[in-house]
């Protein structure tokens, strides 16, 4: 089977680009050349040129690995997204990528990109990891291996965070408008964070650039969404079924796609609300809605439904107690949220709920589990202080955290051991291990982790006494009679 190149062979029904991708130049790099990119932002740039054209197709940078950006660039960056809904599977062509860059072969020809004047945003999905910036502080980590390596030299970078910078000053000695920094990672005000990031970087080799850094660029913050599974050799099937033409690049993904974005881009942005984007001044609120609603109860039904036995996602929604533990902790978790801009959060949660029921998504309940110390004070443990704060009930954040303790004995019920892959995974144990079975002193232990409950929530009648009884019932009954009997409360 031929490789993907052109969009005029494609098979009948596939869908394709309303325009001609040879009309629209460039306007956007964007660092990160992963499945959620080519399922996420790059879609919502097709929309935006389908509806409105212009400059803005995009080229894609990968900062280490190169097979992507070999694989682009076999197929003129055409690729296939396989959408997977409850019906049989579709297929998209998207064209919206002008161009691949491997800069792990030619980081020159990554900052020559970026410096051209056409190029208007530059935005990114690298992961927390690979920025290198410390949430607690703000600033860059030293230590980080790309921030070491830049620091030592600036003008050479291969981590984000020195691209960037490099970019950025190589763009103001040409007198050149800076672009916008858009950053699409899962990370809370992620926008703020990579400009604290980026300043403190400059600020460590160069003062003046790092005050022009802080004062000329903008960097809204945005919420993302999609789930989008690691590609399979069926993705590539899929693709080749849809498509007629064998396609590397493909990607698969849910029907279901989010972005929120701050609106402030002073050289110009594409028509992304075509594609259902939304445009706010402040990012941070729709960013709680989703860690409490989506990211909460995620959490619940992965430590619950995991001990269940339920691998992903799709098999806790057919069980009928955690199904109706699903929709208490959703609509929980609403009710601590205030009213959102062109957000029904009802329908959110509706939305949510076949997200979740999708049979197609193989999404584990054992990786949504780890790093819960990381996750529980965002997800579970705020909003039941705020729900305590406004008399609601916290029952639905205290089966959360219950299941999360059980879970943290790291075996199953017929004696199955585990991997917490928590960071705290140790002193987790190590609080543990004295505590046996015994409901009242796991909780005592656990709460005593430091800096992990707030004092308000430990030292609370009602917590303490729901948790006490959902944890003392998960022991003594098992966790399926203890998931009916919730449920039916």
């Amino acid at each position: 089977m031929s490789r993907l190149t052109s969009l005029s062979d494609v098979a009948a029904g596939v869908d394709r680009p309303d325009y001609q991708p040879s009309e629209h130049a460039a306007g956007v790099i964007h660092i990160g050349l992963g499945a959620f990119h080519r399922a996420h932002q790059a879609v919502y740039t097709d929309d935006a040129l389908a509806a409105e054209g212009g400059d803005w197709r995009i080229i894609g940078v990968n900062l280490r690995s190169t097979q992507i950006v070999d694989d682009l660039e076999q197929q003129n960056c055409l690729y296939t997204v396989v959408e997977r809904g409850p019906g049989p599977a579709s297929a998209r062509l998207i064209a919206s990528l002008e161009g691949a860059l491997a800069a792990a072969r030619d980081s020159k020809a990554v900052l020559a990109a970026m410096v051209r004047p056409s190029i208007r945003i530059v935005s990114l999905t690298v992961t927390e990891k690979a920025y290198g910036i410390s949430r607690a502080t703000g600033g860059v980590d030293a230590k980080h291996p790309a921030i070491t390596h830049d620091l030592s030299d600036p003008h050479n970078p291969e981590g984000a965070v020195g691209v960037l910078t490099e970019a950025l000053r190589l763009r103001r000695e040409a007198g050149i408008e800076p672009f916008t920094v858009l950053c699409c990672d899962n990370l809370p005000e992620n926008g703020k964070l990579l400009k604290c990031g980026v300043v403190d970087f400059a600020r460590r080799f160069d003062p003046e650039l790092a005050e022009w850094i802080d004062s000329s660029v903008a960097f809204p913050s945005t919420m993302v969404d999609r789930i989008t599974p690691a590609v399979t050799d069926k993705t590539f099937a899929d693709a080749a079924r849809l498509t007629g033409y064998d396609d590397k690049a493909a990607v698969e993904t849910e029907p279901f796609r989010q972005w929120v974005i701050e609106d402030h881009f002073p050289s110009g942005r594409p028509a992304w609300e075509a594609g259902g984007a939304v445009f706010v001044e402040n990012v941070a609120p729709y960013e709680r809605m989703k860690l409490r609603m989506l990211n909460g109860a995620h959490s619940m039904l992965a430590y619950a439904g995991f001990l269940c036995g339920c691998r992903f996602v799709r098999d806790v929604m057919q069980n009928p107690g955690l199904a109706i533990l699903v929709r208490r902790h959703l609509m929980a978790a609403a009710a601590t949220l205030d009213k959102l801009e062109a957000m029904d959060l009802s329908q959110y949660a509706d939305d949510l709920i076949i997200r979740f029921q999708n049979p197609q998504i193989a999404h584990e309940t054992y990786q949504i589990a780890m790093d819960g110390t990381e996750k529980l004070p965002q997800r579970i443990l705020y909003p039941a202080l705020e729900a305590l704060e406004q008399g609601q009930d916290v029952r639905p954040f205290a089966f959360a955290v219950a299941a999360w303790m059980r879970y943290c004995q790291g075996r199953s019920e017929d004696g199955t051991e585990y991997d917490l892959r928590d960071p705290r995974s140790t002193e987790i144990s190590d609080a543990l291990k004295s505590a046996g079975n015994n409901a009242q002193q796991i909780m005592d232990a656990l709460h005593g982790l430091p800096a992990l409950f707030p004092a308000a929530l430990t030292s609370n009648h009602d917590w303490n006494s729901s948790i006490l009884e959902a944890l003392s019932r998960i022991l003594e009954e098992g966790i399926a009679q203890a998931v009916k009997k919730e449920a039916s409360l």
